[in-house]
């Protein structure tokens, strides 16, 4: 008998190599039961390959790891069957329909062919599917897959839920139908660990963050926790004209700090503050220098700038692009 109050996830020095690549490098996780977990971090930064480990897929190289008071190692036909993992890509037949891959996963666990049937339909109308159940899911639109893989993974309800990656590629309106099932399987008492690289999807969905970069945890804790960690605000300007980018950036970073953050808008900066008082003289120096503003505002750093602060680069930059594991 296992104690319910252990951790659903335990980890001390999680460690795995691929040649000279260190994909995890000594990861300690405490995921709490009935909890969502996230795993926040860009492509190459080692969420994959922690999630293989956990859910007995890969063999850690070192450190131990126990999953609903289990080892991944030693006990890993046990925790298989506690598990349910969804990865980056859809696990589905796309030549047979939503029905027919539900029930066929059901028989493959073991339900009769009417509890499997009961089973899909059950899971097809909670996640909004009834009506494109006899469909080939080749014909299903990317959010629909999505939710098809995701009830795939609930044939059998698991304890423990492994969600690598569940919204990428998907449209907003797509992405806020998963987070809703999300929350949804939390409440009926599943755990979910979740991977991401989006920083939204972490901030609106996990109890607790860590933050994750070239396969060692850089930060842990509630959101609110993690923001307040970088300091009390964070000005944002918008520039006139985008020419003036590098002129403000110097400037801000010469009375704020080198903390200075730009997005896909050439237009726009933001400056992590450790006094909110900086943000006055700030502005005084852009102006006094001929900088000119169509906006500004001071607020609560989010996420994105949590990682940068931590990092020193933007979430989009820390990873290679390249797999963390070979396929």
């Amino acid at each position: 008998m296992h104690d319910a109050s252990s951790p659903a996830i335990e980890t001390v020095g999680l460690r795995k190599a691929y040649g000279d690549k260190r994909a995890v490098d000594g990861i300690d996780l405490a995921v709490r039961r009935g909890s969502i977990y996230g795993l926040l971090g860009p492509n190459g930064a080692g969420k994959t390959t922690t999630v293989r480990m956990l859910a007995t897929l890969v063999r850690p190289d070192g450190g131990s790891a126990r999953v609903l008071g289990q080892d991944v190692v030693a006990e890993a036909d046990a925790v298989r069957r506690r598990i349910s993992l969804t990865g980056q890509f859809a696990s589905v037949d796309e030549d047979l329909s939503g029905t027919e891959n539900l029930v066929l996963l059901g028989r493959l666990l073991g339900y009769r062919r009417r509890e499997a049937r009961a089973r899909s339909e059950e899971l097809l109308a909670a996640f909004g599917l009834s009506e494109a159940a006899g469909k080939p899911v080749k014909d299903f639109s990317g959010g629909m897959r999505r939710r098809l893989d995701i009830a795939a993974s609930l044939v059998v309800t698991p304890e423990l839920l492994f969600l690598d990656e569940p919204t990428t590629g998907l449209d907003p309106r797509s992405r806020n139908q998963v987070w809703d099932i999300i929350r949804l399987l939390v409440r009926n008492g599943t755990t979910v660990l979740l991977t991401t690289q989006y920083l939204e999807e972490a901030d609106q969905l996990a109890d607790r963050i860590a933050v994750i970069d070239h396969g060692r945890v850089i930060a842990e804790g509630p959101s609110a926790e993690l923001k307040a960690s970088v300091g009390t605000g964070v000005l944002h300007v918008r520039l006139a004209e985008p020419a003036d980018a590098d002129r403000a950036a110097a400037i801000l970073a010469t009375r704020c700090g080198d903390g200075v953050l730009r997005d896909g808008d050439p237009r726009r900066l933001s400056v992590q503050l450790a006094d909110p008082a900086l943000a006055t003289a700030a502005l005084a120096d852009l102006a006094a220098v001929g900088v000119a503003l169509t906006d500004f505002s001071l607020g609560q750093p989010s996420l994105d700038e949590v990682f940068f602060a931590l990092t020193g680069h933007p979430a989009e930059a820390a990873g290679d692009g390249q797999p963390e594991a070979p396929e």
